[in-house]
């Protein structure tokens, strides 16, 4: 396996001073939205960068096989006759993703809701880490014609400290019927569990 780790200087503080975190088929803008900043490759069927480390500080390039592909595509063939269950399946195929990255990355048995005391910890995400490495997998079920529901859409962030919450990012998806955005959620679970998935309006209300 192709390995690529370098360095770069960001994280979760970031969100305060910004007060969002950039503009998202995928939607317009979502590249520059989510990868512009931290200097990330965006994904591709045969690639995908992984962010660890708090801040993308380190990245670690995987390559993708076949058999990846053809894994989720069984993972999104569950989501296929409605859009709360397309939703569940990518809950689902992000904790096989979390799997299957974890050891090259240096990440499996990453904690939930990594703190500051993890800040140094190159085995940990943060907010920036997740929702980035969230988007890329979205990003990368898009690129293999396997969403039919839902696009793929920017991160967005809450909390900047002034409203009494610590600053927080999420990947979004975006329901084509509807119109409604939702969270989907991987800083908040642990290694190789099922992707938090909520309305982003209920999300953004969370602390």
């Amino acid at each position: 396996m192709h390995l690529k780790v370098t360095l770069y200087v960001a994280g979760c503080a970031a969100l305060m001073a910004s007060g969002s975190i950039a503009a998202g088929a995928t939607r317009p803008g979502v590249v520059a939205a989510t990868f512009a900043e931290y200097s990330v490759a965006p994904p591709t069927p045969a690639t995908v960068f992984v962010c660890h480390g708090f801040g993308c500080k380190f990245r670690v390039e995987i390559d993708l096989t076949p058999g990846d592909r053809a894994k989720l595509a069984q993972f999104l063939a569950t989501g296929r006759l409605s859009a709360a269950a397309e939703r569940k399946a990518v809950a689902t195929a992000g904790a096989w993703f979390d799997k299957r990255v974890g050891p090259a990355a240096g990440t499996a048995n990453h904690v939930a809701r990594a703190g500051m005391k993890y800040m140094y910890d190159a085995h940990q995400f943060d907010c920036i880490d997740s929702s980035r490495n969230t988007t890329s997998l979205l990003m990368l079920l898009d690129q293999l014609s396997l969403l039919r529901y839902h696009d793929v859409d920017e991160p967005e962030a809450r909390g900047y400290m002034v409203d009494g919450r610590p600053p927080h990012a999420t990947a979004v998806l975006t329901e084509r019927a509807t119109g409604r955005k939702w969270s989907v959620d991987s800083w908040t679970v642990g290694y190789g569990q099922a992707l938090e998935v909520m309305p982003l309006d209920r999300w953004k209300d969370l602390d």
